[in-house]
């Protein structure tokens, strides 16, 4: 299955709105740290409610130490600088899809670091969607062309 992997999140609450998508589709998610937050922010069990004791959830010490486990992992990353549609990729099981911190994206190391980068095309003059819903969006496609959901 998709794992849907952050880098840096800044906001608790798009976090736990994510933690509710990827327990509703059964995809594991991986925090890469820091935060900009505490894992245990009320505002984040808040948000996540119950779902928070129903997912997968995978920490991530560093960049560095992700990478080193995600060696054979195609890493997907959703930006808004790529050129390549989100629906003209061929995403296969066990692609972990990465969005970057709200507040400033990822750096170029993990740009450079990314087997393909997406992005999810917006009308003229807008900057960006909330990275829950980018993440719901590229989600359920990845599970369409997948799985025909």
């Amino acid at each position: 299955m998709f794992n849907i992997a952050l880098y840096q999140p800044d906001i608790p609450q798009n976090t736990a709105a994510i933690i509710r998508l990827c327990s509703c589709f059964d995809t594991t998610l991986e925090i890469i740290e820091p935060c900009g937050f505490l894992l245990d922010d009320k505002r984040l069990k808040k948000v996540a409610m119950d779902y928070l004791k129903k997912s997968k959830i995978m920490t991530y010490k560093s960049y560095d130490n992700f990478l080193v486990i995600k060696k054979k992992t195609r890493i997907i990353l959703m930006t808004t600088k790529a050129k390549k549609k989100y629906s003209d990729f061929k995403f296969k099981p066990n692609d972990t899809i990465l969005f970057g911190r709200e507040s400033e994206g990822v750096p170029k190391s993990v740009h450079d670091n990314s087997y393909e980068r997406l992005k999810i095309p917006l009308k003229k003059n807008s900057r960006s969607l909330n990275v829950g819903m980018a993440a719901a969006i590229t989600l359920t496609e990845a599970l369409r062309q997948n799985f025909n959901l």
